[in-house]
């Protein structure tokens, strides 16, 4: 019995799996990341898992789909094998000896890929049968596709190999050797050392292509020169694969335009993560204890030559000009216009506007609607509240909305109906109740922005294009736009500028796009409008010197960069800029302006609602019978309260950090007590506020992910949660108060 365990001990797979687990532990951490990822683990709230079990191509989830996610997953083996072959191969001098050598390294070295692939198989069947409802039988259509892929790609790196990689029998005894010089800063290997038996790594048996455990002979009778030219003659070539498969992935990512090459997401990620392999081993092998100090230097000097903008391309909005004098952007600027003659500008134009928008109706209750954030999760869920709280108010919900607001995934669902109800009434379009275009709005977009962020971003972000007579980069930010385009079948792909004359006319509700600026934290305000007003408290324009600017114009401030060519699609992508998924926007200004998701501000719209009901209350009181904020938010209301029970002292030393993810929470508070002060100024019966709560409807209480990609059984999840009790009280109270 003894000697059966130390067969296995000493065994070559397990030995390869030991020397792993003691000098690799920084490769083996990759593995963990993306198993924390496929299993929900890691990111479950950004819906990371649902890319890997459930994932799109082309719009649908079938064989096709798993079988791409297959073959990168296969990529990502052999990356794998290639880097480890790279790395340890000369701790088994016995390998030089036998006939391909590198199949039997990959052979023996399959016990970490049989694992990974095992429980990712397994979570696959689980989460489709069991979140998904699917049947057996297409469950295992999708597990076989999945195999297949893996081994078409481990098929090809097999036939490549069998034809480049030279072994022993190449060398002929009579073959004068010489060893060939050893590149400057790599590690040189003793082979002379290692190959003595009571030196080497100790390994009894190894497995052949059989499968079968065969014997390890001596090598110490060989040349270390001739050695050291199989392995180095192999691992030129496994280095040539790598750089094959990096040069391919760069190709492919000049044709993003192109709906057919943007993978599945989870795809992306895997050959991402293939490549970080890559990159590690490589450094690795060639600089060996170096590695850390030039990964530090490689960092430095990435970070420098990127703040010239020859290597910088960062994203900017489309349609603005970049060429000419930016912008100042200065507090003293932003105090000049809150106390000029433009603040009475803007809100003369805008009464014109809200007295045409109530035209023909005597004193009617006035809607705001503010739709939250949350990726295409709350862009379905904004949609369908929409339609169905309008058809059943017969078209006076959008007929007596004045404004919407918001941020991320709920203003492009608000962004799309309000399009739809402004074609409806030209007869465009035969109702925009429909239920395909809420399909349209919840269609994946995620993919698209995955593969271009690693196919593109990561490497080569030089592509251009023309847009309004300027010229820009392509990059996530661009693809997501083009997507988005593809999804709404292109009626938002106009000029912000476009709606400004069905917004003066009041055929149209005003809309209001709110991202922050990340240089100091106010709001970014984009509306066909003026609504320079808006910049700060309306008791700040009498008391000016106690109040702080804390909102901007955007056509004000920029009117000399051509604010009105900027795109539709931008400002909606800017006020959905998640950080990292998305780029953060550039604008020409002195000094130069970021902005990212309205949400850091303000991700329910009821900020922006409060306060244009302030600056208009008297208009209010006097032309209406008041006012319904109908709030739409995709998740919920109330936060379940963490403990702080039995925690180390490492975690009691980050613990306080943890109010800094509760941001969303925090505005909730803060929104709470602005509405009840304008609740106090309107009185009990000219203010209702409406909640609409997205919260899991399932029996398996998954809530649906914040990201740009939603699941069949999220989208049908996020349908179903309008069926909850308080929801259905809700929107019976609507159709009550818009009788």
């Amino acid at each position: 019995m003894l000697l059966f365990f130390q067969r296995i001990l000493y065994s070559f797979s397990i030995q390869l799996l030991l020397l792993h687990l003691r000098s690799s532990l920084l490769l083996l951490s990759l593995w963990v990341v993306l198993m924390l990822m496929m299993s929900g683990l890691l990111g479950r709230r950004l819906g990371l898992q649902y890319l890997f079990l459930d994932p799109e191509y082309l719009g649908k989830v079938d064989f096709l789909s798993f079988f791409i996610v297959g073959m990168a997953l296969g990529g990502f083996f052999m990356s794998w094998n290639l880097t480890s072959y790279l790395l340890t191969a000369h701790h088994f001098p016995f390998l030089a000896s036998l006939s391909r050598p590198f199949t039997k390294f990959s052979i023996n070295n399959l016990l970490l890929p049989l694992l990974f692939g095992s429980v990712y198989l397994l979570l696959i069947g689980y989460f489709q049968r069991q979140y998904q409802g699917i049947g057996w039988l297409e469950i295992a259509s999708h597990l076989v596709a999945l195999m297949l892929g893996s081994l078409a790609l481990v098929l090809l790196y097999s036939v490549y190999f069998n034809f480049t990689n030279r072994d022993i029998r190449h060398y002929q005894p009579n073959r004068p050797i010489r060893q060939a010089p050893i590149a400057p800063g790599r590690r040189k290997i003793d082979l002379d050392y290692i190959k003595l038996d009571q030196n080497r790594l100790l390994v009894w048996t190894y497995l052949g292509e059989n499968l079968r455990p065969r014997l390890v002979r001596s090598v110490a009778h060989y040349d270390s020169a001739l050695l050291f030219n199989i392995f180095r003659q192999n691992h030129l070539n496994a280095l040539a694969l790598q750089l094959f498969s990096m040069v391919v992935l760069l190709a492919l990512g000049y044709l993003i335009d192109w709906e057919i090459f943007r993978i599945p997401a989870a795809a992306s990620i895997i050959v991402l993560f293939s490549l970080m392999v890559a990159f590690m081993g490589a450094l690795t092998y060639w600089f060996a204890e170096w590695r850390a100090f030039l990964i530090i230097v490689l960092l430095v000097a990435i970070n420098y030559l990127t703040t010239f903008s020859v290597f910088n391309n960062t994203n900017k909005a489309y349609g603005l000009r970049y060429d000419g004098e930016p912008a100042e952007y200065s507090y003293t600027k932003l105090r000049e216009i809150c106390t000029s003659d433009q603040i009475a500008i803007d809100k003369a134009n805008t009464l014109a506007i809200l007295n045409r928008r109530i035209r023909g109706k005597r004193k009617p209750k006035i809607v705001f609607l503010c739709a939250s954030g949350g990726g295409l999760k709350a862009a379905t869920w904004s949609t369908y509240i929409m339609q169905v709280a309008d058809s059943l108010t017969q078209g006076r919900l959008l007929d007596q909305t004045v404004l919407m607001t918001g941020a991320s995934g709920g203003m492009l669902g608000m962004a799309y109906m309000r399009e739809l109800y402004g074609r409806e009434s030209e007869g465009m379009v035969e109702s925009w109740h429909a239920a395909k275009y809420r399909d349209s709005i919840s269609k994946d977009m995620l993919n698209a922005v995955a593969f271009t962020l690693v196919s593109n971003d990561l490497f080569l972000p030089w592509r251009r294009f023309s847009y309004a007579g300027e010229w820009y980069y392509k990059d996530r930010g661009y693809i997501l736009e083009q997507q988005l385009n593809e999804n709404t079948h292109g009626v938002l792909n106009k000029p912000l500028m476009a709606y400004q004359r069905p917004e003066s006319e009041g055929r149209l509700p005003m809309l209001y796009l709110t991202p922050a600026i990340v240089n100091d934290g106010r709001q970014m305000i984009l509306s066909p409008q003026g609504v320079t007003f808006m910049m700060m408290p309306p008791v700040g324009l009498v008391y000016n010197d106690d109040y702080e600017v804390d909102a901007v114009d955007f056509r004000w401030l920029l009117a000399d960069q051509r604010a009105d060519s900027i795109g539709f699609l931008t400002a909606l992508r800017m006020n959905a800029t998640y950080p990292y998924i998305l780029p953060t926007v550039r604008l020409p200004t002195s000094p130069e302006l970021a902005l990212v998701d309205a949400g850091f501000r303000d991700n329910y719209g009821i900020q922006t609602a409060t306060r244009f009901i302030q600056v208009f209350q008297d208009w209010i009181r006097a032309n209406t019978s008041g006012v319904v904020i109908v709030q739409i938010t995709s998740s919920e209301k109330t936060q379940h309260i963490g403990t702080n029970d039995h925690r180390g002292i490492v975690e009691s030393l980050v613990r306080p950090l943890g109010i800094a993810g509760k941001v969303l929470s925090i505005q909730e508070f803060q929104h709470n007590n602005t509405l009840s002060y304008v609740h106090d100024a309107l009185g009990d019966r000219r203010f209702e506020l409406i909640r609409f709560v997205y919260h899991p409807a399932n029996d398996n209480k998954l809530e649906a992910s914040v990201s740009f990609h939603l699941t069949r059984q999220e989208h049908q999840d996020v349908l179903n949660a309008l069926e909850l009790p308080e929801n259905k009280k809700s929107l019976a109270r609507l159709v009550e108060i818009l009788k």
